[in-house]
C-alpha cells in the first residue's frame, strides 16, 4: 500500500487553489490503489526502519553513516522513473523529489528540504543517508504512519520575543510586535475552526523560554508553533522552518558536538515535527505567492532546517519554529509590516494545521 500512503501526502505538500476539485481526483487514485494492493496492508503498520524492514534495501555504510541507495528510495515509493545528472529526479504522477549530490538540498514537489547529510556517489551509486530516509522522506512520503502523530484539538502559539527582547530590530517595526500581530490573527482564525488556542504571550511581556516550553508541555494533545522574523545581512531574504535536529545532527550551520548524540525531549516527536513543518512551509509560499489573489509578494524558499533551538529541544509535542521573513532587509521589511502580508502568514499557519490534522489521521 506504498503508493495510497504516498497520495496521502498530497495533503500536505501540492501547491494547489482551495476550490480547483484536486482531492476529488486524488481520492478516485487512492481507492484505486486500495483496490489493487489491499492485501498487503498488514506489512506496513509502524515507522522507520521497522516500517521497512520486509523490503530489500540497498544498504552502505560510509564514513560510519547508514546510507541507502536513491535506486532503493524510487522502487520503495513507486517513483515511475529516476533521472541522474547534476540534479537526480524521482517522478512519479503528481510527485517529484530532486536531490543534488554532494550537497544537503532536496526538493519535494517544489519545496527545499535541507538534508542531515549531503548525498553523496559511491561506486556508481547515489545515496541517501538512512537518518534523512527515516526522519525526513518517510515522514512526509507516509505521515499516516508516524506513530508519535496524536489527535489534537489545541494549538500552541508562540509569539517570539516580547518585553525588553526586541528580537530583530526592523526599519519599521521591531520582531516582538510582528510576531505577536501574526499569532493573534492566526489564533482568531483558529478560533472560527474550531480549535482551542493557547498563546505563549498576549501581549508585549517577557516570556523565558523555560516558560515557554513549560506552557507548551502542559498540553500533550497538542502542536506548537513558534512565530519569528529573521535579522543577517541585508541580502538575506526569504522563509524558512526549523525543526528538532536527529540525534547525531547538529544545528544548522553548526559544527556537530558530542552533546548533538544525547537524545533530547523534542526527538520523540520529530517525525510529525517535519509533517507539521512541510505544511506550513508549503502553505506560506504558496500563499505568499499566489498572483492569481494579488498576493504575490515574491518571497524566496530558503528550506526547512534542522535546529537545537531550546523551544525545538524541549518541547514533547510536535513543534515547530517558523521564521516569516527577514527585517534586516528593507525591501522585505516593507512586506512584512503590510497587513496584507501578516494576515496572509496567518492564513498559511491556520491552513497548515489543517492539512497537518488531516495528512497525519489514523
Amino acid at each position: 500500500m506504498r503508493n495510497a500512503v504516498v497520495i496521502a501526502w498530497d495533503w500536505t505538500i501540492v501547491w494547489r487553489s482551495e476550490f480547483d476539485g484536486i482531492m476529488d481526483v486524488l481520492m478516485k487514485r487512492y481507492h484505486q490503489v486500495i483496490k489493487k494492493l489491499c492485501c498487503s496492508l498488514a506489512l506496513w503498520f509502524g515507522l522507520g526502519v521497522m516500517a521497512h524492514a520486509n523490503f530489500p534495501w540497498e544498504t552502505v555504510k560510509y564514513n560510519g553513516v547508514d546510507y541507502v541507495t536513491l535506486r532503493s528510495v524510487k522502487d520503495f515509493y513507486y517513483f515511475n522513473k529516476i533521472r541522474y545528472g547534476a540534479v537526480i529526479t524521482m517522478e512519479s504522477p503528481g510527485l517529484a523529489m530532486e536531490v543534488r549530490p554532494g550537497t544537503q538540498r532536496c526538493r519535494m514537489n517544489g519545496v527545499l528540504f535541507i538534508l542531515s547529510y549531503p548525498v553523496i556517489e559511491q561506486n556508481g551509486r547515489y545515496l541517501l543517508s538512512r537518518t534523512d530516509l527515516n526522519k525526513l522522506v518517510d515522514p512526509i512520503m507516509r505521515p499516516t504512519y508516524i506513530h508519535s502523530a496524536r489527535h489534537f484539538n489545541t494549538v500552541v502559539l508562540d509569539a517570539g520575543h516580547g518585553g525588553k527582547d526586541s528580537g530583530s530590530l526592523g526599519p519599521y517595526e521591531n520582531e516582538k510586535v510582528y510576531t505577536l500581530r501574526v499569532a493573534r490573527l492566526a489564533r482568531e482564525i483558529l478560533q472560527k475552526k474550531g480549535y482551542r488556542v493557547v498563546m505563549t504571550r498576549d501581549s508585549d511581556i517577557s516570556v523565558s523560554l523555560e516558560n515557554r516550553v513549560r506552557i507548551a508541555n502542559r498540553y500533550p494533545d497538542a502542536i506548537f508553533i513558534s512565530i519569528h522574523f529573521n535579522s543577517s545581512n541585508s541580502r538575506a531574504n526569504g522563509i524558512e522552518t526549523f525543526t528538532i535536529s536527529p540525534v547525531g545532527v547538529p544545528h544548522m550551520g553548526r559544527e556537530v558536538k558530542l552533546r548533538d548524540f544525547n537524545t533530547v525531549p523534542g526527538n520523540s516527536m520529530g517525525s510529525a515535527s517535519i509533517a507539521l513543518a512541510t505544511a506550513a512551509h508549503s502553505r506560506a509560499l504558496m500563499y505568499l505567492n499566489n498572483q492569481s489573489t494579488g498576493n504575490n509578494f515574491s518571497i524566496e524558499d530558503r528550506g526547512i532546517k534542522r535546529a537545537r533551538y531550546n523551544v525545538l529541544t524541549g518541547i514533547k509535542i510536535p513543534a515547530i519554529l517558523f521564521e516569516g521573513g527577514f527585517l534586516s532587509n528593507r525591501n522585505e521589511a516593507a512586506k512584512i509590516r503590510t497587513p496584507a502580508y501578516q494576515q496572509t502568514l496567518a492564513v498559511a499557519i491556520a491552513r497548515a494545521v489543517d492539512i497537518y490534522k488531516k495528512s497525519t489521521a489514523k
